[in-house]
């Protein structure tokens, strides 16, 4: 629970923690219903416009608790219809959310933590370093704000936000308790009721968390592979020295098993020109998830600064997924959304307060690049 002033922060209270708060402050578990429906369905986080409490417990809520979600810093909209948000959260690092709307489907990709700590090699959030993991309440509070923002009930057929995917900035499951409680938030009838079909969790390969996970919940699973070996991995993904493909891919089995019912694992794979884009790679890729119930989604690499990867041609992404295809997987090719805002996929960074200097190689390396470049643009004029 955050607290700002010794008052409670009620936003990311599961429905249990929120009757359990009444009950200490002596009043019924039913009243834990209503202020949820107010807070999630309507956005309302001030304690008297809750018309169906009464004047003494509204005054009782005021003096103990608060309705406290992440502060707006900057709101964008992209020309395809894509929004971003940056909201600034207590650790005074800014984080960023995503709302991506497609046909009738509108889905919002939410971080978890301020930075990451695993430094994928081509992940624009993974080069500002990590600060913090987000609390329950920063962590729903980004679903509160974009539902705020669309002025939607959950419970209306035609809500904004169909599908929620906690693929933004952050390793999910090293924030799991928060990431677990936000996400049971999200598929309560109090909270937003998305279906757990409809909630993604996207993990880079904690392997020992998802099994942790089957025992706690049965959202949809998602696996940031991006290489078909363990060598390629390693340098792609350096979680995958702990935890190496077969391990990684042995526990996202027994999670789907574990499921009971026909559901799949999704399996993202970032496309780099010239690295993990190659037949061989697909060929190898073929291989490695054989007779495993899973969906590709393939993702052409969305540039950044200093990156050192491209973004494969076009005729190279169809020839991988045409090898996937007729190989009998089920495979699509992302399509990049808020590219001109750069809220595409790999391109979130928010501000973070760095507490593992990796910020700040990553800035040393990008002034040697433009040091070099000077003496090249004075022989060039």
């Amino acid at each position: 629970m955050s607290t700002s002033a010794g008052k409670i922060n009620l936003l990311g209270l599961t429905q249990t923690e929120m009757e359990a708060f009444f009950e200490s402050l002596g009043e019924k578990r039913f009243r834990a219903g209503q202020i949820m429906k107010w807070i999630h369905h309507f956005g309302v986080d001030d304690f008297d416009a809750m018309s169906n409490l009464g004047k003494a417990l509204r005054e009782k809520l005021k003096a103990t608790a608060e309705i406290r979600g992440p502060e707006i810093v900057s709101q964008d909209i992209s020309t395809d219809g894509t929004r971003k948000w940056v909201v600034r959260v207590a650790s005074g690092s800014c984080v960023e959310t995503v709302y991506i709307p497609q046909g009738g489907r509108g889905t919002l990709c939410v971080s978890s933590q301020a930075g990451c700590a695993l430094d994928c090699s081509f992940c624009s959030t993974g080069k500002q370093g990590f600060n913090s993991d987000l609390t329950s309440a920063e962590i729903i509070g980004q679903v509160w704000i974009a539902n705020k923002s669309f002025g939607s009930v959950p419970a209306k057929v035609d809500r904004a936000i169909t599908n929620v995917v906690m693929m933004g900035m952050g390793e999910p499951l090293l924030n799991f308790d928060n990431v677990v409680a936000a996400m049971n938030l999200m598929m309560d009838d109090l909270g937003y009721g998305i279906s757990k079909r409809k909630v993604t969790l996207s993990t880079s390969g904690v392997a020992p968390m998802i099994d942790r996970l089957g025992e706690v919940t049965d959202v949809s699973l998602a696996l940031s592979l991006h290489a078909p070996n363990d060598a390629l991995r390693s340098q792609l993904v350096p979680i995958n020295k702990k935890y190496p493909l077969s391990v990684v891919l042995e526990a996202c089995r027994r999670y789907i098993a574990g499921l009971g019912e026909k559901r799949h694992l999704t399996v993202e794979y970032t496309l780099l020109k010239d690295v993990n884009d190659q037949p061989e790679h697909a060929l190898e890729m073929i291989a490695l998830l054989k007779d495993f119930p899973c969906k590709i989604n393939l993702i052409p690499f969305n540039p950044f600064p200093f990156s050192g990867y491209e973004r494969p041609s076009n005729n190279a992404i169809r020839r991988f997924q045409d090898l996937l295809y007729k190989a009998g997987h089920n495979v699509t090719v992302r399509t990049t959304r808020g590219e001109d805002i750069d809220a595409a996929c790999g391109q979130l960074v928010g501000q973070v307060a760095d507490r593992t200097r990796r910020s700040e190689r990553y800035i040393a390396v990008r002034q040697l690049s433009d040091d070099a470049e000077e003496p090249l643009a004075a022989n060039r004029s």
